[in-house]
């Protein structure tokens, strides 16, 4: 049986491919159509796009109405935009279907960079046409492309240069795309023989060199084997029974299984030091909505891998809105079939009221396994705030100015001469006529934005912080000019410049 993907082009082949599109680069796109389609794209509609594309003759034109916006061209204007390949040679590929002397596109494909630590990198990317262009529900194992999920994941994952690389669930193989940048060695696993076909055309048209591609669900294809660093962007869409079910999205496992059973299970692939960063949501039920993620860390723990964490919640959704948004997602709504819509709606609601799931949280899970083997890092918070783009290079940052802090002494770290970082600032609040400020707060221009509100004593101290002077040469002073005794201000002023170091206030 077809599995309906493009065919695996020779190196000749890939090359005269890559050729033709070497021109048709994301800015060409919206030089095309311009910012406002571009802004209607992003919202998944077409149109404004079409009507500006069908305008323009010029070869980034042609590539862009056929296979971005789903529109019929000529043979003639794909012969003239791919001059190496030609329709033919599209058609050979399973690229487009040929009818009439006009041309269709099979496939999603479309121009995709990315910033990086070494600049700016950029591939073309093939995937399943989604229902904003084919107007039709998605095939059950759809191959979902490029997607604010797997932007928000590549963001946030960490550049910093690795030896083995595993890509979990990979999809059309964006992630790996991005680890081949900065890895030895590129594993990708998925539980779609589709999924996996078409990572390897993305591979092959963008020479991104050799991975390892293996069919298998979870952690079974690489059992026993160690990596630096694992990156997935899971199944983890809650779908209860009479709910649209997507191959990309969900993982057949009841309520939030797939993203438990990672949690619990990735340290078993990570080799000492190395890191997993996945999204996930999970399900809050009568407590706190961190419980189901402690659980899982406890679990993890038990089988003889404890692990650092780093969970950022960073939207939290009643069981109505949850299921809302992922009928939207499967384009079954009201206006499409009302009595589907409430089939599947009314589903969702019995299912999580069955098994009480107040809301579910979604974010970013960091886990890492320590070189001793003894966690340092345990941190589950909730940010709903902007993150500087892209986030990795944060995390990169924060994860060592945290094991910087942890293997300080106290004495240590008071000989330390620190600096507020460049990105920090101090604001004060309080009435126009009040000498002294009410408030005083330190606030981060990067990462996760955060703000420290402080006293007099703190402010004072980060205020001397230019490198010059000692933490203890500082408390010392404090302590003079407060009147206060000095070994009080010190055991004061330790744990807090603990966190400020942690947390990036101080370098």
């Amino acid at each position: 049986m077809s599995l309906d993907v493009p065919a695996l082009p020779d190196p000749a082949t890939a090359d005269a491919l890559r050729a033709d599109l070497s021109s048709w680069t994301v800015d060409a796109v919206e030089a095309v159509v311009g910012e406002r389609a571009m802004r209607a794209l992003s919202r998944e509609q077409v149109l404004p796009a079409r009507r500006e594309a069908r305008a323009s003759s010029t070869p980034e034109a042609t590539l862009t109405r056929l296979f971005l916006l789903g529109d019929a061209v000529s043979a003639r204007e794909v012969d003239a935009a791919l001059p190496s390949v030609c329709a033919e040679g599209a058609a050979r590929l399973g690229l487009v279907d040929l009818s009439g002397g006009e041309a269709r596109a099979l496939v999603d494909l479309r121009p995709y960079a990315a910033i990086g630590p070494d600049g700016e990198s950029a591939w073309w990317v093939a995937s399943d046409q989604g229902e904003a262009v084919t107007g039709a529900r998605l095939r059950d194992d759809h191959v979902l492309g490029i997607g604010g999920a797997s932007l928000t994941l590549a963001g946030m994952t960490m550049r910093a240069p690795v030896g083995r690389v595993l890509d979990l669930g990979t999809g059309c193989g964006i992630q790996a795309l991005h680890a081949s940048l900065h890895a030895r060695s590129v594993v990708a696993t998925d539980i779609s023989r589709r999924a996996l076909r078409f990572a390897e055309f993305n591979r092959l048209l963008n020479a991104a060199g050799d991975w390892d591609l293996r069919e298998g669900s979870m952690l079974e294809p690489v059992a026993g084997q160690e990596f630096d660093l694992v990156v997935s962007n899971p199944p983890f869409v809650i779908t209860p029974e009479g709910t649209p079910s997507f191959e990309y999205r969900a993982s057949g496992m009841p309520g939030d299984g797939i993203v438990s059973s990672l949690v619990s299970s990735v340290g078993s692939v990570l080799a000492p030091g190395g890191v997993a960063q996945m999204l996930g949501n999970w399900e809050i039920h009568g407590g706190s909505w961190s419980e189901g993620l402690e659980a899982w860390l406890d679990a993890s723990a038990s089988a003889g891998r404890p692990l650092d964490a780093w969970v950022i919640e960073r939207d939290e959704l009643d069981a109505a809105e949850y299921a809302e948004t992922w009928l939207r997602d499967a384009g079954v709504t009201p206006e499409r079939g009302r009595a589907e819509f409430e089939a599947a709606y009314e589903a969702y609601l019995a299912d999580f009221d069955a098994r009480g799931v107040r809301a579910v949280g979604f974010g970013m899970v960091l886990l890492r396994r320590p070189m001793s083997d003894t966690p340092t890092l345990h941190r589950l918070e909730q940010h709903e705030g902007a993150l500087q783009e892209p986030f990795g290079g944060y995390l990169v940052q924060a994860l060592a100015a945290h094991d910087r802090v942890t293997a300080l002494s106290d004495d240590a770290l008071l000989d330390t001469a620190w600096t507020a970082a460049a990105d920090v600032t101090r604001e004060s609040y309080g009435p126009v006529l009040q000498a002294d400020p009410s408030y005083i707060l330190l606030r981060q221009g990067a990462g996760l934005g955060r703000s420290v509100s402080m006293d007099t004593a703190l402010a004072g101290f980060v205020g001397a912080c230019d490198g010059e002077l000692t933490a203890g040469q500082i408390a010392h002073a404090l302590a003079a000019l407060l009147d206060v005794d000095a070994g009080r201000m010190v055991a004061g002023l330790v744990p807090a410049v603990r966190e400020l170091v942690a947390d990036g206030f101080l370098e």
